[in-house]
C-alpha cells in the first residue's frame, strides 16, 4: 500500500466521533460539504432546533464568525469559557473545538467560510492566517456589523456576480476581524508543543505535493511519528496522517472551485501520476467525484 493509500485508509473525512467524543461536522449536525461560496444563517435558525445549546464540536473544513446582536450566553472555545453579550464577535478557526449555550431568544449572525475560500483571500503575506488561527471572543464594531449585514443581504439575493460579491465582502469581514484580533490580548499559546504543530503545518505547506508521509515529517522535526500524531491529536483532534491528507484534498477542492483546469491537470499538479487514482482518493475523502464536486460548487455560486 503506498503512502497516500495508507493516509486514506487511516482517515475518516466525514463526521466522526473522536476518542473524546467530540463530533466533527461540516455545519453542525450535517455531514455534507458546504454547498455555497459561504453559508449564512441567524443564530436562532439552528439554535431553536437544539434548545439553544451546542455541545463541544469542531468543523473539519470550515471557519466561522458569529456576531451577537441581542441576548447572549456562554461560549466554550478550546476548553476556555467566554461570556457572550451584545456586539461580541466569536472567531472559530478550522478544526477548533467549540460549543455554545445561548440564552433563549438570542439574535445574531453566523457566517461560515470554507477553508478553500480562506486560502484564496489570505495569500498576501500579512500574517492574517496566523492571527485568524485564534479562537476567541472579541468586541465587535459597527463596521463588522454593517459588513455582516451586507453579506447576509447578498446571500439571500440571486443577483449577477453574487459569488464574487460574497467572496469580496467575506474577505472584508475577515480583514476587520483579523485587525481586531491583532490587538487582542488573547495571543496564541507559545508552548513548545504548539510550536512543533505550527512547524509541522508549515512543512505540510512545503511538501504536500510530494506526498511525504508521517515518517518524513517526523524526521524533519526530529521526533517520532507516534509523538507527532500524539501532538496533532491534542492540538486539532486529528492524527498527523489526517492532516496530511486533508491538505491534499483541500488543495484539490480549491482548484476545482477556483480554476478551470481539467481534473487530470489538477491531479498532476498535486503529484499524482494517475488521475483515476486521484479521483478515487477524492471520492473516498469527500463522498463526491471531482466532477460532481465542481458541478455542485458552480451551481451553488
Amino acid at each position: 500500500m503506498d503512502e497516500i493509500s495508507k493516509l486514506l485508509y487511516n482517515s475518516n473525512m466525514r463526521a466522526v466521533a473522536t476518542p473524546r467524543s467530540i463530533q466533527t461536522y461540516n455545519l453542525y449536525g450535517e455531514a455534507g460539504d458546504l454547498p455555497d461560496v459561504v453559508h449564512c444563517e441567524t443564530i436562532a435558525a439552528r439554535s431553536v432546533l437544539h434548545d439553544w445549546t451546542f455541545p463541544p464540536h469542531r468543523h473539519a473544513r470550515l471557519h466561522q464568525i458569529l456576531l451577537i446582536e441581542r441576548g447572549g450566553g456562554e461560549a466554550t472555545l478550546e476548553g476556555r469559557r467566554f461570556a457572550l453579550k451584545p456586539m461580541r464577535v466569536i472567531n472559530v478557526p478550522v478544526g477548533h473545538v467549540h460549543g455554545f449555550a445561548f440564552s433563549p431568544g438570542t439574535q445574531g449572525f453566523v457566517l461560515t467560510i470554507s477553508a478553500e475560500m480562506l486560502d484564496e483571500v489570505l495569500e498576501a503575506p500579512e500574517g492574517l492566517e496566523r492571527i485568524l488561527a485564534q479562537s476567541t471572543v472579541l468586541k465587535g464594531t459597527a463596521r463588522m456589523r454593517a459588513t455582516m449585514t451586507q453579506i447576509f443581504d447578498e446571500y439571500a439575493a440571486r443577483h449577477f456576480a453574487r459569488a464574487h460579491m460574497l467572496r469580496a465582502l467575506a474577505a472584508n469581514l475577515i480583514g476587520l476581524v483579523a485587525r481586531e484580533l491583532a490587538g487582542h490580548e488573547g495571543a496564541r499559546d507559545g508552548s513548545a508543543t504548539s510550536d512543533l504543530v505550527r512547524r509541522f503545518e508549515a512543512l505540510i505547506e512545503q511538501h504536500f505535493r510530494e506526498h511525504w508521509g508521517v515518517t518524513e515529517y517526523a524526521a524533519a522535526l526530529s521526533i517520532t511519528p507516534t509523538h507527532l500524531s500524539r501532538l496533532t491529536r491534542a492540538a486539532t483532534g486529528h492524527a498527523a496522517s489526517n492532516l496530511i491528507l486533508e491538505r491534499v484534498v483541500r488543495e484539490a477542492r480549491r482548484n476545482l472551485v477556483y480554476t478551470n483546469m481539467p481534473i487530470s491537470t489538477i491531479a498532476y499538479t498535486l503529484g499524482f501520476n494517475d488521475p483515476a487514482y486521484f479521483s478515487r482518493l477524492f471520492v473516498g475523502a469527500t463522498g463526491l467525484s471531482p466532477r460532481a464536486f465542481r458541478d455542485k460548487a458552480q451551481a451553488g455560486g
